[in-house]
């Protein structure tokens, strides 16, 4: 039976957000990525030369995945800043996994400092671009950013979105 490169190398980077995730950039050592996938280290080291490597593919990885929400977001029309807050909130996505990831990396590295830098802003000139209004557009991403944290950390209301939706219908939005 042949191999799959492609569904090794996404095996390997799921293993290391999930241990940068759990354990924090001291954990997500090369041996507990290559056990934690379930491939011998010399299989990872195939995929990822260096720990280096395997960084810059969780790195790519998050920018394939902000592409592909940008687009969805896009597609969501008029209704472009209701999906930004929706899905703010979700938690356990691809997206999300490889956001706290990046976020664990940023601590001591520049390049992930940099890619969320780099989301942060796609998602802002989007939001954007389709209100009109830079105020706005910063109001609504920080209320995502909100969602977002209080969603990680189990501190969310049920009714947090709802209650942002009120607020944005009666300013017109």
């Amino acid at each position: 039976m042949a191999r799959n490169p492609t569904a090794t190398k996404e095996k390997l980077l799921d293993a290391f957000d999930t241990l940068l995730d759990e354990h924090g950039t001291a954990g997500a050592t090369l041996d507990a990525v290559a056990a934690k996938a379930g491939v011998s280290k010399g299989g990872l080291l195939y995929h990822f030369g260096s720990k280096a490597e395997l960084i810059k593919g969780s790195l790519d990885r998050l920018d394939q995945l902000v592409d592909e929400d940008i687009e969805e977001m896009k597609a969501a029309g008029e209704r472009l800043h209701y999906y930004y807050l929706e899905t703010s909130a979700e938690v356990g996505t691809p997206l999300d996994r490889s956001l706290i990831a990046a976020g664990c990396l940023a601590l001591e590295n520049e390049e992930a400092k940099a890619a969320l830098r780099k989301t942060r802003e796609a998602w802002f000139n989007l939001l954007n671009d389709h209100l009109g209004d830079a105020d706005l557009a910063m109001t609504i991403q920080l209320i995502g950013d909100g969602m977002y944290f209080n969603q990680n950390f189990g501190l969310s209301q049920d009714e947090a979105l709802d209650h942002v939706k009120r607020v944005l219908t009666r300013l017109g939005l």
